[in-house]
Formats: structure tokens, C-alpha cells, sequence
């Protein structure tokens, strides 16, 4: 099994993006899986083309979209991606859609094709805390994840796909609020390298009770 893990370069003001610096952490290998890194710009127009670059060139079973999502308070793994590019600020190319949708022809929503309860499982028995999220937001890293689930719905069959946000990294809390969560990079790997560990062993996902409330 390949699968393919990106991460995206730093945006927002922030020197470092914790996603990639996570993503290059990792073993090359992870339950017998063989783990392909790229890094992918956050920009609208330019992030899904990245990802079909690397799917081209390396033929993965699985692509795992990685991103940062500050304040939240561990990793999350996504479970729909909306069709809607809503930029809050400009993107890294200065791009900032607005009430656009992704797809013009696509469907309302994608939900990932990845066992995300198993994954979720996975980081918690290893004694991190991880949840799913219902919401990949509006700007580049739900683009990547829609985009990429687009494309495995219409031209690449055989790959299964979703997203993993981040937290900041420790580095980038020092000068943020008192209250800003954070991990340390070697974590956020860590918590990656468990979920990929589900991925690799589970094509069918476990059914275990992991909803919200509100």
C-alpha cells in the first residue's frame, strides 16, 4: 500500500506550518505502508493540482490531506468536505474566493472515504487525545479536501481520501494568548502515525459511537 500524505506550507502571518513539519516526521514506512511526503501550497487554485501532481507521479492507494487548524485543541479528522471556497483572508497567492463554489458541477458535499472512527480509535488507545470534526471549514484546507475527494469520485476509483487538521504547534503559541491550545510537533506526528496505522489495517471502518451533541 502507498499512501500519499501532503501538508501545507505556512500561511496566515505564521513562519511554520505545523502540518508539513508533522508530515516529515514520519517513518517512511508505517504498518507496511509505504508513506510518499509532499508539501502543497495554500493557495485555492494551486492546492488540488499539487495533490494530482503527486497522485500522477506516485500512484498511492490513499491521500491524506494534513492541515492546520489553530485553536483547536488536538487532531481532528474530518468527515465532509462542503462545496464552497468562503475566504475569510487571502490565500498565499492573495486569492480570496467568496460565496464560490469549488465544483461547478459537483455535488453539495463529500464525506471521506477514509475509516475515521477507526483512526480516531487508533490515537486515543495510544494515549492521545483525537476527535472527528464535522466541519472542514471554508478556505484552502476544505478546498484540498473536496477537490481531492472530487477527483477520486470522478478519475482515480481506486484511492480512498480525507483530511487530518492540526493544532499549532508548541513553537507557535509562545507569543499567542494564554488560552491558545498546542502540541508539540513530535505529538501531532505521533497522533498522524497512529491514524495512518488505521488506515493500513482497516478498509472498512469500525462502528463505535463518536457523534456530537451541538
Amino acid at each position: 500500500m502507498k499512501i500519499l500524505v501532503t501538508g501545507f506550507d505556512p500561511f496566515g502571518g505564521e513562519k511554520v506550518n505545523p502540518a508539513y513539519e508533522a508530515v516529515k516526521l514520519l517513518p517512511d514506512t508505517i504498518a507496511g505502508a509505504e508513506v510518499i511526503k509532499l508539501e502543497i501550497p495554500t493557495v485555492f487554485s494551486k492546492s488540488g493540482p499539487a495533490v494530482e501532481a503527486g497522485i500522477q507521479a506516485h500512484h498511492p492507494d490513499v491521500v491524506l490531506n494534513v492541515g492546520q487548524a489553530g485553536g483547536r485543541a488536538c487532531v481532528t479528522i474530518e468527515r465532509v468536505a462542503i462545496n464552497l471556497a468562503e475566504a475569510r483572508i487571502p490565500d498565499n497567492a492573495g486569492e480570496q474566493p467568496m460565496d464560490e463554489p469549488l465544483q461547478a458541477e459537483g455535488p453539495a458535499a463529500y464525506f471521506t472515504t477514509l475509516p475515521i472512527k477507526a483512526m480516531v480509535k487508533n490515537v486515543r488507545d495510544h494515549g492521545l487525545p483525537c476527535h472527528i470534526s464535522y466541519t472542514a471549514g471554508t478556505y484552502v484546507c476544505n478546498c484540498v479536501m473536496y477537490n481531492v475527494l472530487h477527483m477520486a469520485a470522478t478519475k482515480y476509483p481506486n484511492i480512498r481520501a480525507g483530511f487530518i487538521h492540526v493544532p499549532f504547534a508548541s513553537e507557535q503559541a509562545v507569543e499567542k494568548a494564554v488560552s491558545t491550545p498546542s502540541a508539540s510537533l513530535e505529538t501531532i506526528a505521533k497522533s498522524l502515525e497512529y491514524a495512518i496505522e488505521a488506515i493500513a489495517a482497516n478498509k472498512e471502518d469500525v462502528k463505535v459511537a463518536m457523534g456530537t451533541t451541538h
